[in-house]
């Protein structure tokens, strides 16, 4: 993979109430994105560097959601529901003057930006976003998050995945080099997600802090966006790899529900910026050419 470059400015928020890290890319006068990393409880640096091709046309902005990555605090013991992340995201675009507020939601990250735009539309949090692109939203309801725990569980426990576990335990390799070993023993802990497993060489590796993500998925309880995704209009694309877990009918569903179709991405799993990464940055660039705004006359 090429490294990742350094962003053109970084730092923690003031405005939310745990400072947050965050990091920008790009031109500083190019039309601005919120990009939002998945998990929930993960940080935004396995998104890069693929993730940064966006960053060639637009101010991309992201930050590591709280109680993720650098977003880690004393009180992050205390329960984070998914609440919390709908009110940061509204005080980070604000803060950083995302404006207008357009949302690249991946994985966790593009639920997030659909739960955000539900409370948009309500009223409830500010600023309104403009449009959404969402690639792999994770699961729209609970039912469809079992079956993508269920299938998952089912991939990493396929023959093919006990074969690389065995060859890595028996290679010798956490002897001669702690550190590939560490970094193989990621790649099989997440080729599930693949299509083709051998890709997962290619994904920046990263945590979850488990804590945090039980306490996001827990309070969500037996939820379902299907119905309140149908109060929110905005121009949205959704992408969503053949191979995913995630089951494609749940992404099928959303974008009915906001008025738009599901593309397809073909030979792709749940990472698609990894592996079909032309395909999918035609489709947002594309998207976000097409469907171009302007910051309102002040």
């Amino acid at each position: 993979m090429p490294p990742i470059p350094p962003p053109s400015a970084h730092g923690f928020t003031t405005t939310t109430p745990v400072p947050l890290y965050w990091a920008e890319w790009g031109p500083a006068d190019a039309p601005p994105l919120l990009l939002l990393h998945g998990g929930p409880a993960a940080s935004h640096e396995y998104l890069l560097p693929q993730m940064l091709d966006l960053a060639e046309e637009h101010r991309v902005v992201t930050y590591d959601q709280r109680g993720g990555g650098r977003s880690r605090h004393d009180d992050d013991r205390a329960v984070i529901g998914w609440q919390d992340q709908v009110f940061d995201v509204g005080r980070v675009a604000a803060e950083l003057h995302v404006d207008p507020l357009t949302i690249v939601g991946y994985s966790w990250g593009g639920l997030l930006a659909m739960l955000y735009a539900v409370e948009a539309a309500a009223g409830r949090v500010a600023p309104d976003p403009v449009r959404l692109a969402l690639i792999d939203p994770a699961p729209i309801n609970r039912p469809a998050r079992q079956a993508f725990e269920q299938e998952l569980a089912r991939r990493q426990a396929s023959p093919e995945v006990a074969a690389l576990r065995t060859e890595l335990q028996e290679s010798g390799l956490r002897e001669r080099d702690p550190e590939a070993y560490r970094h193989r023993a990621f790649e099989i802990s997440v080729a599930g997600y693949f299509a083709d497993p051998s890709r997962a060489r290619d994904l920046t590796p990263f945590r979850v802090t488990g804590r945090v993500q039980q306490s996001i998925w827990q309070s969500l309880g037996e939820y379902d966006l299907t119905h309140s995704l149908e109060q929110v209009h905005l121009p949205t694309l959704v992408v969503h790899g053949r191979q995913d877990p995630i089951p494609l009918a749940s992404s099928e569903a959303a974008a009915r529900a906001l008025g738009t179709t599901c593309v397809v991405i073909e030979a792709s799993g749940h990472v698609p910026y990894v592996e079909q990464p032309a395909q999918l940055f035609t489709l947002l660039r594309n998207f976000l050419r097409d469907t171009r705004t302007t910051p309102p006359a002040q």
